[in-house]
């Protein structure tokens, strides 16, 4: 029995496949997708040479895109330091009573005392700051909008 190229692209489908379900990546998948168009182009009877093209253009132009897409969702999101959804702190406004010259300033937040800094333009006054961002132990407020 020989094994026909459709068969032998749907065999290094299902591989990448079962690597991409044991390491977790998901440019694997976008690869397997790659050799599944080369599988349909053998079962239309297309040349070997144009499988492989139609292979690498559908694979690489999905891990391109995939890389893309992370790519700019890298970029959306702040980092772990101001994001909300790591740090609940974030967004919290807090009353400052009184600032020195500097900017900075020690404030009371959940039971304890922190040091805090404004990071607007200009001389910030007493009232109330939203929490922007931690740097260590260090809130960083802005001006709540």
């Amino acid at each position: 029995m020989s094994m026909t190229m459709a068969t032998a692209w749907w065999l290094v489908c299902g591989i990448l496949l079962a690597v991409e379900m044991t390491t977790g990546t998901f440019y694997l998948l976008m690869l397997s997708l790659g050799a599944a168009a080369g599988a349909l182009g053998a079962h239309l009877a297309l040349p070997l040479s144009t499988q492989m093209v139609l292979a690498a253009l559908v694979g690489g132009g999905a891990v391109t895109a995939w890389h893309i897409r992370c790519l700019k969702r890298r970029r959306a999101e702040p980092p772990l330091s101001a994001n909300p959804d790591v740090n609940l702190d974030i967004g919290k406004i807090i009353e400052v009573r009184h600032w020195q010259s500097d900017g900075s300033t020690r404030v009371a937040y959940r039971g304890s005392h922190w040091d805090a800094r404004y990071t607007g333009n200009g001389q910030p006054q007493p009232g109330p700051y939203r929490i922007r961002e931690i740097d260590g132990s260090c809130l960083l407020l802005e001006h709540p909008h």
